[in-house]
């Protein structure tokens, strides 16, 4: 007659097996196990506790060796299986995986899961596996752009390091503009938010004029100097020059980071420049509008505000602008620049040399 070697509990393993055994919060599974071996513990035998538990005596043995191996962590899980043998060869999913990377279908730009199944003679269920376990996104694109500028590593280190180590009794302002904002109004009302449903709004829209937002942002306090215009032209520009002055302490000298639109650079701007020598305006690099943190705080108006909002006309849109500028300014929020001129070099150095190595 075999006999199965003897359970014994530390004082840890017995409250955690008398906690599993009697709780009521624990899957049936492991209430079961862990009452084989609470019974075992006791001294009775493999076929009384299948007896008992209404279960095959193998089972019972099944647990009882687990627990002796792995003790309580034994019994929280199954052991690992090996799986039904796999159909696909690791031939065929690299043929899909140089296939996706490599080559386009004749009638499109990219690949689906189901013109990839018929090319490749699978399932699209196959094809999705494959593309989720190499993270293969054909159908996903993300768009960029290289700037040509020839002075772009001077003015990077320019802007960058206003950003990092900004001048002493200085102020440095991100200022752009956000032009041509449109007062949209649909041509129906929406349906309201509901639990199970979205909020709703047609399709179509009725124009009712622009607007350009002059815009300042702060990189000491995160608070933003705002103005909106009808136009956008070297006057409207000089008028909100003068508003930064005037909304600004006199002693501390004002670095503007700005882009390279004409009005920047327009004679009558230099000149006005020129008579208010604590302006100093700092061009990025063309194509990067990404160095002018202004425009982070521009996707924040457009998303909270100005996008799902609805405005009969141009002054219902300035005052929710306005609104949006004030209740910013009670809380700001500071726009952290964190990434070294270095980091930004080796990213777009090395985005050059995939792009040479295409060509």
């Amino acid at each position: 007659m075999n006999i199965s070697e003897r359970i014994t509990l530390n004082p840890q393993e017995k409250a955690t097996i008398r906690l599993w055994a009697h709780g009521k919060r624990f899957p049936v599974r492991l209430v079961q196990r862990a009452q084989i071996i609470q019974m075992a513990a006791d001294g009775i035998f493999s076929h009384d506790i299948a007896c008992r538990l209404g279960i095959s005596r193998p089972t019972v043995q099944l647990w009882r060796q687990r627990f002796l191996s792995f003790r309580c962590a034994g019994l929280e899980k199954d052991a690992p299986r090996p799986g039904r043998i796999p159909k696909i060869s690791q031939r065929k999913i690299k043929a899909v995986v140089e296939a996706t990377l490599q080559t386009t279908p004749t009638n499109a730009t990219h690949w689906s899961t189901r013109t990839m199944a018929k090319a490749q003679g699978l399932s699209e269920a196959t094809i999705r596996r494959i593309w989720i376990q190499h993270n293969l996104k054909p159908h996903l694109v993300k768009t960029f752009k290289l700037s040509n500028d020839k002075h772009f590593v001077e003015k990077l280190y320019d802007i960058v390091g206003l950003y990092l180590n900004p001048p002493d009794k200085s102020l440095v302002l991100c200022v752009d503009e956000k032009s041509q904002i449109q007062a949209l109004d649909r041509t129906q009302p929406g349906l309201p938010l509901k639990r199970g449903r979205c909020g709703t709004m047609t399709h179509d829209y009725k124009r009712n004029g622009t607007t350009t937002l002059f815009a300042a942002l702060s990189m000491l306090d995160g608070k933003v100097i705002g103005d909106c215009m009808p136009r956008h032209r070297h006057q409207e520009f000089i008028r909100f020059l003068k508003r930064i002055d005037k909304e600004t302490l006199f002693g501390l000298d004002l670095h503007l980071i700005v882009d390279n639109y004409g009005t920047h650079k327009h004679p009558n701007v230099k000149s006005w420049l020129k008579r208010h020598p604590r302006f100093h305006l700092h061009f990025i690099p063309t194509s990067s509008s990404w160095l002018n943190l202004v425009e982070r705080w521009f996707r924040e108006i457009t998303d909270k505000r100005i996008r799902r909002g609805s405005f009969q006309n141009v002054s219902a849109l300035i005052e929710a602008i306005k609104d949006y500028l004030e209740n910013h300014n009670q809380n700001p929020k500071i726009f952290v620049w964190s990434a070294p001129v270095e980091r930004i070099l080796a990213k777009i150095a090395k985005c050059k040399e995939v792009l040479d190595a295409l060509h």
